[in-house]
């Protein structure tokens, strides 16, 4: 494959999971802002831009459900948007045509015409609605992706891309919380971002903690959300991009080192030892993604400058 294809698709699987996580994440966040008169609304946005890695614009004084909204979700002069995600994510794919199916192309680009509209309806009768049609156009393009993509190599990369973003996010979301009570709200609120609410409920039977439910989104082998099995997902999509006999000794390649390192770190973890050293874990796996991501740039992706020949003499 091409390495400018397997790019494309690598990021196509960022850009979608990043716009899916961003609208469940501020959908769950501004529907507490909205409902819940206790909150602040500026403290809490700005904890939000935290986890999303968004620094507020210079001049911005105080954050509301509206200007966060404009902000995460319709500035297209913001690269972490949704609207810069989806944007990002149809170009990929536009410049990919040949190795990503029509039903797949058709799906991103009604998603993108129809965002301006979306944004005009949200703005009126509130921003809910703009989330929802995100959300429910991820899930179509996931679901077009799974069953019009042979298992071949571009798929492989989709889903390293798709793997790597939704560890960096629940890592983020985790890590905004981790000095919240156990009986804290807030764990309902990471639950809920993470899409992982109902099947944690059915999971525990009801019971919520902080320690419960940071194992179920860091070490759940079943839940797809999950970090470990995100991780564990990447590190299949490398092995066979691999595609080599084995080796006797160590992983050949840094990018299929450093997932597998910190899928057996969770792996092999006793539960009760999760939280009293959490911040730290979470921060190891925050660097863990972005050495992934310059790994795998370097690995699949970089092409070498074009060299010219001058004054050349032949003897």
């Amino acid at each position: 494959m091409l390495a400018r294809n397997a790019e494309s698709l690598y990021w196509i699987g960022r850009y979608v999971e990043r716009a899916d996580d961003t609208s469940r994440i501020l959908d769950v966040s501004v529907h507490q802002l909205l409902e819940d008169a206790t909150v602040d609304p500026d403290a809490a946005s700005r904890r939000l831009l935290t986890v999303l890695g968004i620094k507020p614009p210079d001049g911005a004084d105080q954050f509301d459900v509206w200007s966060l909204t404009e902000l995460v979700a319709y500035n297209k002069d913001n690269p972490s948007s949704i609207v810069s995600s989806v944007n990002s994510a149809r170009e990929n794919t536009r410049g990919a045509r040949e190795v990503v199916s029509t039903e797949m192309w058709e799906c991103l680009n009604a998603m993108w015409n129809a965002v301006a509209e979306r944004q005009t309806y949200a703005r009126t009768m509130g921003p809910h609605a703009f989330f929802s049609f995100v959300e429910e156009r991820a899930a179509m393009f996931a679901g077009l992706a799974d069953s019009t993509m042979s298992r071949d190599d571009g798929w492989r990369y989709l889903v390293l891309g798709r793997s790597v973003e939704r560890v960096d996010m629940i890592v983020r979301l985790l890590l905004a919380h981790v000095g919240d009570k156990a009986s804290s709200p807030g764990w309902v609120t990471v639950l809920r971002s993470a899409g992982a609410h109902d099947t944690y409920l059915r999971t525990y039977r009801g019971a919520l903690d902080a320690s419960r439910v940071v194992q179920f989104l860091l070490l759940d082998r079943l839940f797809p959300r999950s970090v470990f099995h995100a991780l564990r997902q990447a590190e299949s999509c490398l092995e066979q991009l691999e595609n080599q006999p084995s080796v006797r000794v160590g992983a050949r390649a840094e990018a299929l080192r450093l997932l597998g390192q910190a899928r057996s770190e969770l792996e092999f973890l006793r539960p009760h030892d999760l939280l009293p050293d959490l911040p730290k874990r979470l921060a190891a796996l925050q660097q863990t993604v972005r050495d992934v991501g310059e790994a795998v740039s370097l690995q699949y992706f970089h092409t070498a400058q074009w060299v010219a020949w001058t004054n050349t003499e032949v003897g």
